[in-house]
């Protein structure tokens, strides 16, 4: 399965934190990828650091057009999910969701333009409150991965977190996969 993340808009600097969070969560449950607009560039440093410090190959793209990347997602087979307060409840739908090849989550920044709706072949609710949508992602990557995404390897890292019961255990690797 293949899961892109596409971030439309941001709210200038307030949102940089959010953005680079939303990139973050994207990568560490299982997305393949992000696609951003308006954003600030060094989150994209910021990713690719990430990447090198702790492995994969999460890519990070800048944007000028989520429109036609969505049509053009969708033209390929692509499922496009909208994240949204107002849809679909995640516990009525995640099964279906599993069964998809491959997903575009559309994860906005602030009021996402009516189309969006529209163009989504599901628009999913977590909860019917007010939220984060950093935490909405985590929520929908999770239901779909079933918590196998915590399982997966990162490749060619310098650093490996080795899970303890207690304190911190980090292995410094000396050569890269």
């Amino acid at each position: 399965m293949v899961i892109d993340v596409v971030r439309i808009g941001q709210r200038l600097v307030r949102d940089d934190r959010v953005t680079t969070h939303v990139a973050l969560v994207a990568r560490a449950f299982g997305a393949n990828s992000i696609l951003m607009t308006e954003v600030n560039p060094e989150i994209k440093d910021t990713l690719k650091k990430i990447n090198d410090t702790w492995g994969g190959d999460f890519s990070i793209k800048i944007i000028n057009n989520w429109k036609s990347i969505i049509k053009e997602k969708k033209k390929n087979g692509f499922k496009i999910i909208h994240l949204t307060m107002y849809g679909e409840q995640i516990n009525d739908i995640q099964s279906d969701l599993r069964n998809e090849e491959n997903l575009v989550v559309v994860v906005g920044a602030e009021k996402v333009p009516r189309e969006i709706y529209e163009f989504a072949d599901y628009n999913i609710g977590i909860g019917n409150q007010p939220h984060s949508e950093i935490s909405a992602l985590a929520i929908l990557l999770d239901r779909i991965h079933m918590g196998n995404q915590f399982t997966k390897e990162f490749w060619g890292g310098k650093r490996k977190i080795i899970p303890t019961k207690k304190g911190k255990t980090v292995v410094m690797k000396e050569t890269r996969d």
